[in-house]
């Protein structure tokens, strides 16, 4: 809901070429409490006026000199960036009503005026329009912080890899196909793979790894589950035995939907050679 307080501070503009009409208008409002009524009997001016003012509703003659309302209203469509006017026309022709409404006015208000009839629709009208700008300016300030939201996640996954890159001897990423769509470092090597033609599908090679840990880190992975400086032992192409600590975590999405792994590797052949099996 608008609060009266905030309807009656809106802009509104007074479009008329006759004076009477005019004064008639400026004074229901200003008695209705509105603070901020301007007025014009030139039409010409008023896309500009709504250009640097932007009304929050435009009370509009429709048979003008010059320009009539339907002229002044595709100038004003011109101006607009967001297509809605908020116009509010006045006609003593009953026939230019549906013309009016498809041109872009919002409503009508017949003449000769109704005093609680134009009060009424200025009222309810300037509702609508203060309603609009404020799901206008909620939908800006979400769309800014989804941007702002992203950006950071972007930097803080930024931040995790060069920790982990910096802190491991190798780092990769799977989707929840399990084919590699980022690598740094000797991931295939370590762990005795090679891509496929799609350069992103792993393909097992008879290498040096014992059976029983990869099955095991595979059924681990197969379960959705994270490993934490899971130890393996590899034999490298000169014949020696390489020892190799690994970790890794399965990825979500925000609804929940598994979408891949994520995880470090570690060369730990050197640390304690005589400690492990």
């Amino acid at each position: 809901m608008i609060a009266l307080s905030e309807m009656l501070q809106a802009h509104v503009l007074i479009v008329d070429d006759q004076h009477a009409n005019v004064l008639l208008l400026c004074e229901l409002l200003r008695n209705a409490g509105y603070t901020r009524v301007s007025s014009t009997m030139d039409p010409t001016e008023v896309a500009g006026l709504h250009a640097a003012h932007r009304y929050d509703l435009i009370l509009l003659d429709l048979q003008m000199p010059v320009l009539d309302g339907f002229a002044v209203m595709a100038q004003l469509q011109a101006v607009e960036p967001s297509g809605y006017l908020p116009v509010l026309v006045l006609t003593a022709q009953p026939n230019h009503k549906l013309r009016a409404l498809q041109a872009g006015a919002r409503d009508f208000i017949s003449k000769p005026f109704d005093l609680v009839e134009v009060e009424t629709r200025i009222r309810n009208m300037l509702e609508v329009r203060l309603l609009y700008q404020r799901l206008a300016q909620h939908n800006q300030l979400l769309e800014q912080t989804v941007t702002e939201r992203t950006a950071e996640l972007r930097e803080s996954e930024a931040r995790f890899k060069s920790f982990t890159e910096l802190s491991s001897d190798w780092y990769w990423e799977q989707d929840a196909k399990g084919r590699f769509t980022n690598i740094s470092g000797p991931v295939l090597e370590m762990l005795d793979l090679q891509l496929a033609d799609d350069g992103l599908t792993a393909i097992a090679t008879p290498g040096g790894r014992d059976a029983g840990q990869r099955r095991e880190l595979d059924e681990l992975i197969a379960r959705r589950e994270p490993f934490i400086d899971f130890v393996y032992h590899r034999i490298d192409a000169a014949g020696a035995r390489q020892y190799l600590q690994v970790s890794g975590e399965p990825r979500f999405d925000q609804a929940g939907r598994f979408i891949g792994y994520r995880g470090i590797g570690l060369d730990i052949t050197a640390r304690a050679p005589d400690t492990l099996p």
